[in-house]
């Protein structure tokens, strides 16, 4: 029989602690843990819970990757303008936004993000900025709205699509990093739909049309185009990714339920665990994501009568590596 050797070329490596980031079908022995591991890919996606939000909110906004996200604005027991950022182990209080609101748009990075619209009440046209330390009310939208899309990669390059102003709407905003510019509105108005992806490349995702739909329509930079329904109809869920990784997350009806986008269907994976709606996601594709606070009104821990929870799971996607241990068994 072939060895290790003389198959690959070279010996098992001997380390003291597992690799960061190993790639699948490498192999190594941790002298620490006196075994041999490995690094295979997954056939489905999971959840991990991670350190919970220092405080409780829903219909809150994120944005960010996996290991470096942030979360602000929401409810609370009232509306906040509280702010934390995520390292990928814990959760730190920063500087507060200018003005408390909730089902508010956000996008971007952990040190280049917008926050815009939402409830203040009434419906909110303001924009605020954040450049990493804090927050800068800058151009408002020229409609002003609450339960929005979004997506954009930092604080000058963003799209503001759907909402509710009294009724549904189709509204898309784009903005420059100056001002915000009226463009081709939704095939489909609606309110409380998600979001991800850039300026000229967006997902709009489910939302309330009024009547809960699956409905998804990309964005090219010019126009929306319907394409395949998500497999749950679903409002108010975390959303994370791009115009062709995304995924959809939790959401109203209260829902576990993950649907993995892969530029052309959705297709469902693994549960969160912890069903919640009115939640947050962070992430940059369909294998690497947050999934941040929400509401759950089963929650016996809540702090505002409402469901509020500061829970945070991270998600590893199908395909992705993951560490396994050999055994003798």
């Amino acid at each position: 029989m072939a060895t290790y050797k003389e198959i690959y070329g070279s010996t098992i490596e001997v380390v003291t602690s597992d690799p960061e980031n190993p790639v699948t079908g490498q192999i190594w022995y941790n002298s620490t843990d006196n075994v041999v591991k490995g690094a295979a890919a997954t056939t489905a996606g999971a959840w991990a819970t991670e350190a919970s939000m220092n405080t409780q909110k829903r219909y809150l906004a994120g944005a960010g990757t996996k290991t470096a996200a942030m979360g602000f604005g929401g409810i609370t027991i009232s509306r906040t303008t509280d702010t934390e950022l995520f390292d990928g182990t814990s959760w730190t209080e920063v500087n507060n936004m200018n003005t408390a609101r909730a089902q508010l748009g956000g996008t971007g990075t952990q040190t280049s993000a917008l926050g815009f619209a939402g409830s203040t009440p009434p419906y909110s046209a303001l924009n605020e900025s954040w450049n990493g330390t804090s927050w800068t009310e800058v151009a408002d939208l020229n409609t002003a709205r609450q339960q929005i899309g979004n997506a954009g990669a930092d604080n000058t390059s963003a799209l503001a699509f759907g909402g509710y102003t009294g009724s549904f709407q189709g509204l898309t905003e784009s903005w420059n990093g100056t001002s915000w510019t009226e463009v081709n509105d939704l095939n489909d108005a609606r309110n409380s739909l998600g979001g991800t992806g850039t300026q000229t490349a967006a997902l709009a995702i489910g939302g309330n049309t009024p009547g809960v739909t699956g409905n998804t329509e990309t964005w090219n930079g010019t126009s929306w185009t319907e394409v395949n329904d998500l497999n749950t109809a679903r409002l108010g869920m975390g959303t994370a990714g791009t115009y062709t990784s995304a995924l959809s997350i939790g959401g109203e009806p209260k829902t576990a339920a993950t649907e993995v986008w892969n530029g052309t269907t959705w297709t469902e994976d693994t549960d969160l665990n912890e069903a919640r709606q009115t939640l947050a996601g962070a992430g940059v594709s369909n294998t690497s994501a947050l999934a941040i606070g929400g509401d759950n009104p089963a929650n016996p821990a809540k702090a505002d009568g409402g469901g509020s929870v500061g829970s945070t799971e991270s998600w590893t996607g199908a395909g992705s590596p993951v560490t396994y241990t050999f055994t003798d068994s």
